[in-house]
């Protein structure tokens, strides 16, 4: 018997490692006695899947054991992102269950449970469920999934179909589509593929959306080293812009109309602009330690309270359950707004962004720029440091116990501690130094005016490491 512990947004194992299907019978046993248990929801799971090697035989697998512990479950009749199964959880008012290991390489599968508000369920929520897995569960006597759906007890349900309304509902895309430019989407072969060709028809212009379980040996990680193909297409096309979603489709990249790549850092700062600035909405933005700055200068121009939280988006969920929340986001791609889901979702904030472009008659790259002009520019930069355990340990307790009085010339004139070491220099820039809790790498994250400028602050520290 294995021990199972879920990470910072589901758990994530390896298939036929201890990823299996005996574990997951195990993780869904508990799932379905913690919602009976707590009380969360009187209205079943509603279960989706994703584009992984057996996604939608382990969510069958999952459904058929929460049917026979009694609730009712609403399954999804084909491959759908994550993003549907949080709306489906909130239209239903039930526990949203999503067999997907996200943005991980492909010999991984995982399960995430979304609770009845429509986003991840919490630190306290996981425990429970935690607290629950059985050191084994038989399935021997267990009815059939067409058995199963014959008597009621599953209901097949179209998610993407619902999902994709709501899109439609909540996102302008007559003013995309009259504004007249292409729109490059990469599903990176994840579970968004043709589901913005769906919305956009002709104007949009699709890659990697065929299915294949191997990712084409990249991971469906939308960071740019992974999307060499999009600005590719993007220049070629004469696209007004391009999007790509990880594997389940929560998070988002996106390159301008020049084929360049506009980080998260950019995309929050333009939204916290277009909802602020251009729609005159109200609310806190949101962000994480290791994002930029200009979000801070925005709030201060727009009258808008800042709120800065610890890495990981459970935090900024917590954000949007207690208070009224109009951007929010992290430097990994994960970014909500007011008037949608309490939940990432990649494919809504891209079309949002088209939607900005369109509506304000501009391209992505002069949008950036205006940025730049009005709150200086901002460029951030990142470096996973892969290192032994005793040399990361060192150069966190040099940082927290603030030996660290100089970076690339620049003295430290403050220090955060809030989640990992955050060093403030006199020239405005900053510097976090941050350990992964779960393998030997050291996370150092930095901002400057420049791009050359960020990456030397990272340079240095990480050669000091």
């Amino acid at each position: 018997m294995s021990t199972i512990k879920f990470g910072t947004d589901g758990w994530r194992a390896v298939i036929a490692d201890q990823y299996t299907f005996s574990n997951v019978a195990r993780v869904a046993a508990a799932t379905a006695r913690w919602i009976k248990d707590s009380g969360i929801s009187q209205n079943g799971v509603v279960v989706g899947f994703d584009a992984r090697f057996q996604s939608e035989a382990f969510a069958k697998l999952a459904a058929r054991i929460m049917a026979h512990e009694g609730l009712h479950v609403r399954f999804s009749d084909n491959i759908c992102p994550t993003p549907a199964v949080s709306l489906g959880a909130q239209q239903f008012d039930a526990v949203g269950v999503v067999i997907t290991a996200s943005h991980n390489p492909p010999e991984y599968n995982g399960f995430k449970i979304k609770a009845p508000f429509g986003g991840s369920a919490s630190s306290a929520q996981i425990t429970e469920v935690e607290a629950r897995i059985p050191d084994s569960y038989d399935t021997s006597g267990l009815p059939g999934f067409g058995a199963l759906t014959e008597s009621g007890s599953i209901e097949l349900l179209d998610l993407n179909t619902r999902y994709l309304d709501i899109i439609r509902e909540r996102i302008d895309l007559n003013v995309i589509r009259a504004h007249g430019g292409k729109i490059a989407h990469d599903a990176m072969y994840g579970s968004g593929a043709g589901l913005i060709g769906e919305l956009l028809g002709e104007i949009a212009v699709e890659l990697n959306c065929e299915q294949n379980p191997g990712f084409n040996g990249v991971p469906p990680e939308p960071i740019e080293k992974n999307l060499t193909e999009l600005p590719q297409v993007i220049v070629n096309e004469g696209c007004m812009l391009g999007i790509a979603n990880d594997g389940d489709a929560d998070r988002v990249a996106m390159f301008d109309e020049q084929g360049n790549y506009v980080d998260s850092h950019q995309i929050l700062s333009l939204l916290a602009k277009y909802m602020a600035d251009t729609k005159g909405m109200k609310g806190e933005l949101v962000k994480t330690v290791s994002t930029t700055d200009m979000l801070r200068k925005q709030a201060e121009k727009y009258g808008l309270p800042i709120i800065t939280t610890p890495i990981g988006f459970k935090y900024i969920t917590e954000k949007i359950l207690e208070g009224d929340v109009l951007v929010c986001g992290e430097e990994s791609g994960g970014i909500a707004v007011k008037g949608h889901l309490a939940e990432r979702d990649g494919i809504y904030i891209g079309l949002l962004i088209a939607e900005m472009c369109a509506r304000r008659g501009k391209s992505l790259s002069a949008l950036v720029q205006e940025l730049f002009d009005e709150f200086g520019e901002h460029h951030c930069r990142r470096n996973d440091l892969h290192t032994t355990e005793e040399r990361k340990n060192r150069m966190i307790d040099l940082c927290k116990q603030e030996k660290l009085t100089e970076i690339s010339g620049q003295k430290v004139v403050k220090v955060e501690q809030i989640d990992g070491i955050k060093h403030w220099l006199a020239d405005g820039t900053w510097l976090l130094v941050r350990a992964s809790g779960t393998e030997p790498v050291l996370r150092i994250y930095s901002e400057a005016t420049t791009g050359a400028r960020a990456q030397q602050l990272v340079d240095d520290v990480s050669a000091m490491v």
